[in-house]
């Protein structure tokens, strides 16, 4: 399963374990608000719709990071780009256990999410850039399984401060621990070297000079077509897990009365089938490819989704039927970092992915939504399963309109953008 890590260089090692301490620290990071909510509701008289909306406020200014933080990645560099971000979304982390109120709260918790999510995108283009294609899937898909590595990390690191530190006080130490990711840093800085690809684009001076235009570079009529159907399939995929996720514990708790999502084996098992859905996921895009991979995934979604919605559960069927919901909802977003990296070229590739990636995350809001709409003429249960369908089905058909991307060399990517450069040069002159 990890023979590539014996036959990757040194260089490639490197950065894997840059980008997987990138994105584990990025879960900690989002889980840490999560666990401490009842807490910040206790101190400041939060309503749920005050956590709510600090929650979604979090969820698109990280969608705008990602697709922020992509571009300055095409501009001034991955390896940069990537300390920036993390030495960002620390600091806001630390200067969340200083608040004193629930507006203060709204804008810190809101710029850190900016950071997160440009995170992600400087991390995907990096990855992808370094490693050798032939293990490009396999390598991506592990490293998105950091989020469920730092999901439990985060599970830890509250359980041991809740242990040791008084209830009114514990979340604002928790919070203090967020700075720790920022000497990643360091690391990073010593040990990780911009991708060949980038360099050459630097070398021969086709880097975008204007940032607005790199922004816009992902809507040039070659690119538009992918840069559609790429966000469509973000949009497919985060909208499926949202409108499960959220609606999910509410159903199982009222209308089926099962009380196994509060505890922590049911967490447990979410957690590592996350990670080993992660980890399949990146093993199939390889050997059938990104768009059969997708639509393989999304397919299994809709129909554990079913299972839970329809079936009637016991606590024990429950906890178990857990291993394939976490191991399912992993395998698509485990799918995308190779894809869209594949899809655009070194010049704007830090742009398209975030954008693909992140413009999925704004409107899968619109799912949960209508779960909740669709619940006040049918059952819940019923509005979980079609919602879900309807989300998983877009990210096929989206899956579908793409091309395969699968062994596409990123280096002729660049090469690519530079001949096109040259063109461009001669036709002015």
């Amino acid at each position: 399963m990890f023979s590539w890590y014996r036959q990757v260089t040194a260089r490639e090692r490197k950065t894997f374990w840059a980008c997987f301490g990138g994105w584990s620290l990025d879960a900690l990071e989002v889980q840490m608000f999560g666990l401490a909510i009842p807490a910040l509701i206790a101190a400041f008289a939060l309503s749920k719709g005050d956590a709510g909306l600090i929650s979604g406020v979090t969820l698109v200014t990280s969608a705008i990071g990602g697709w922020v933080g992509g571009t300055l990645s095409d501009r001034y560099g991955r390896v940069r780009t990537l300390q920036w971000m993390i030495l960002w979304f620390s600091c806001f982390t630390f200067l969340s256990a200083f608040v004193t109120g629930f507006h203060q709260l709204l804008i810190v918790k809101a710029l850190q999410g900016f950071g997160i999510g440009g995170e992600w995108a400087a991390g995907a283009v990096l990855m992808a850039e370094t490693i050798n294609p032939k293990y490009r899937g396999k390598v991506m898909g592990t490293v998105q399984s950091a989020w469920a590595v730092g999901w439990g990390l985060a599970v830890g690191v509250f359980t041991l401060i809740y242990s040791f530190v008084p209830q009114d006080m514990a979340w604002r130490v928790m919070f203090i621990v967020g700075l720790l990711p920022s000497f990643l840093i360091i690391w990073v800085r010593r040990n990780v070297e911009e991708p060949d690809s980038f360099q050459r684009l630097q070398k021969d001076k086709v880097i975008p000079q204007s940032f607005f235009k790199s922004l816009a570079g992902i809507f040039r009529p070659e690119l538009i077509r992918v840069t559609l159907f790429g966000g469509l399939l973000g949009l497919g995929a985060h909208g499926g897990y949202h409108a499960v996720m959220t609606w999910l514990p509410t159903f199982l708790k009222t209308e089926r009365n099962l009380s196994v999502l509060n505890s922590g084996g049911y967490l447990a098992v979410i957690i590592f089938a996350f990670w080993c859905g992660c980890v399949v996921s990146g093993l199939l895009i390889d050997r059938i490819g990104r768009r059969k991979n997708i639509v393989l995934f999304a397919l299994c979604c809709v129909v554990t989704v079913q299972c839970y919605v329809f079936l009637p559960l016991t606590n024990t069927q429950m906890l178990f039927l857990g291993f394939p919901l976490g191991f399912f909802a992993a395998g698509i977003p485990a799918s995308l970092g190779a894809l869209f990296n594949e899809l655009y070229p070194a010049d704007v590739r830090g742009a398209g992915v975030g954008f693909c990636y992140n413009f999925g995350r704004v409107l899968s809001a619109l799912f949960p939504f209508l779960v909740g709409h669709m619940s006040d003429s049918m059952s819940l249960g019923s509005a979980i399963g079609i919602d879900a369908g309807i989300a998983y089905g877009v990210a096929v058909i989206a899956a579908l309109c793409l091309p395969e991307t699968r062994g596409r060399s990123l280096e002729a990517s660049a090469a690519s953008v530079q001949t096109s450069a040259g063109g461009t040069e001669s036709a002015r002159a």
